[in-house]
């Protein structure tokens, strides 16, 4: 019996597998597409995604094939300069296409020892208190003490399992395609910057070669968003908006999506979850739905992995849905709002023009920034000093920085006042010893996702801090 079946293979089922391969838990990755997609769904990460690959030390990795770019102007569109001092080390948000990212992913999966099986899809689940049977599409059956459900949207995991996911359907279209064109970059370029005065959902943007990413609003809601445009329907859309086609040809891929917003009652449901697109779907304004799936991926791995080896404290497990899915609400919400200030009617531009003045102000600003990046989420995990529940920025620690001590995906107990003991827990918490100029209590306990589970001084609150997220001690 395996330990847990991954089922999906995007950036959150990628990272969800390393996060349980840190802690030696064996994992296979079922993928129901026989190839690597090229659509471009995704193009970058935002600062709370770029943190987690510093964490693990693979940052390096992303940041060779990527490219930088100011971490403002993600709200709706609306150009305004990131805030100053961010509460990161990496300001900045990477461009990277997913394609890319998926393949570095995978890579890093399969370097720590997870299996990735490609055309398989799970069409049957079975489950009991001793573990989960996947059905899959050969008639074959696996067998796993858990399974996530990573599968996307329209998630079959999700609906094997009967969890309702309530939301709102689809109001608008959009085209969203890849191809060359014959039309000078200055005149794509010209034309986009007119027609974006207005028409905040269309877009062209060169990703080399010649090659263009083109979004273009749809004339009306198809019945089938699964099926692609056509090519001619596209430049027929790029003709009612543009006035032109560019003379675009050779399109690499086309696809299409709407802007419904739909989030899963439940994250768990016995020993099977779900994470990523399958647990939220929501439009790609702000660009946070494939960083919002590599989050979910790094709350539950840890835990998940605590399970599997038996140290998993009461509640554990449950305290995934608990974290993540009021994060998901509040960015469903907020790519509500970003939709709204991107129609066309006279209201929604009224209050446009009023938060692009409000955002004017530095602390509306900071907020609007923080939340699109991730930066300002806090768990809600009881009483306790201000850093309780927020992750912590990278920062000097002794001779080196923070995250470099986060690598082994264990947690950390930085302690500033030498008097300390993480005796007990050795096997599951590293303990530093160390003065950083940027900490001002006197040592926190951080849990394996850089989340701070408790700040003092006192050894009785640690060690209840120790019992509650790592387990009982060995």
């Amino acid at each position: 019996m395996i330990d847990v079946i991954i089922a999906g293979g995007g950036p959150a089922g990628l990272v969800l597998a390393s996060e349980l391969r840190l802690h030696e838990v064996g994992v296979l990755v079922l993928e129901r597409e026989p190839e690597p997609t090229e659509v471009v769904r995704s193009l970058g990460m935002h600062a709370r995604s770029i943190e987690i690959l510093d964490m693990r030390g693979i940052l390096e990795r992303f940041l060779a094939l990527g490219t930088k770019h100011p971490a403002g102007g993600f709200f709706a569109g609306i150009p305004k300069p990131p805030p100053e001092r961010l509460d990161t080390a990496h300001p900045f948000t990477l461009g990277l296409p997913q394609p890319i990212t998926e393949r570095l992913l995978a890579e890093r999966a399969t370097e720590l020892g997870a299996e990735i099986r490609r055309g398989i899809a799970v069409t049957g689940l079975r489950q009991d208190e001793s573990g989960v049977t996947a059905e899959l599409a050969d008639g074959s059956r696996i067998g796993a003490c858990y399974l996530v459900g990573c599968d996307g949207g329209r998630s079959t995991v999700r609906n094997l399992l009967g969890i309702e996911f309530p939301g709102e359907p689809s109001r608008v279209e959009t085209l969203l395609g890849e191809m060359a064109a014959t039309a000078a970059p200055e005149e794509l370029a010209a034309v986009t910057a007119e027609i974006r005065k207005t028409q905040l959902r269309f877009g062209i943007g060169p990703v080399g070669d010649g090659r263009y990413r083109v979004v273009v609003p749809a004339p009306g809601l198809s019945a089938d968003r699964t099926v692609p445009p056509t090519f001619d329907e596209f430049r027929a859309r790029l003709h009612a908006v543009a006035g032109t086609d560019f003379g675009v040809h050779s399109p690499r891929w086309l696809s299409r999506f709407g802007d419904g917003t739909r989030q899963a009652e439940r994250y768990r449901s016995g020993r099977v979850f779900l994470a990523g697109d399958a647990a939220h779907v929501h439009p790609p304004t702000g660009g946070q739905g494939l960083n919002l799936g590599i989050q979910d991926a790094v709350n539950l791995g840890w835990k998940l992995a605590a399970a599997v080896r038996g140290w998993a404290p009461d509640g554990l497990l449950d305290s995934y849905q608990a974290e993540r899915h009021p994060v998901a609400a509040e960015v469903l919400d907020n790519t509500r709002a970003q939709m709204q200030l991107m129609a066309l009617d006279p209201g929604a531009r009224a209050v446009r023009r009023l938060v692009t003045r409000l955002m004017e102000f530095e602390e509306v600003n900071r907020y609007l920034v923080e939340s699109i990046h991730a930066i300002g989420v806090r768990y809600d995990l009881g009483p306790g000093p201000e850093p309780v529940g927020r992750r912590l920025r990278d920062m000097p620690v002794g001779d080196g920085r923070l995250y470099e001590h986060l690598h082994a995906g264990r947690g950390l107990l930085l302690d500033r006042t030498g008097e300390l003991s993480v005796t007990g827990w050795a096997d599951r918490v590293d303990h530093l010893v160390a003065e950083s100029p940027d900490l001002a209590e006197p040592a926190v306990l951080l849990r394996p996702d850089g989340h701070v589970a408790w700040a003092g001084a006192d050894r009785p609150g640690l060690s209840e801090a120790l019992t509650g997220w790592f387990g009982a001690p060995s």
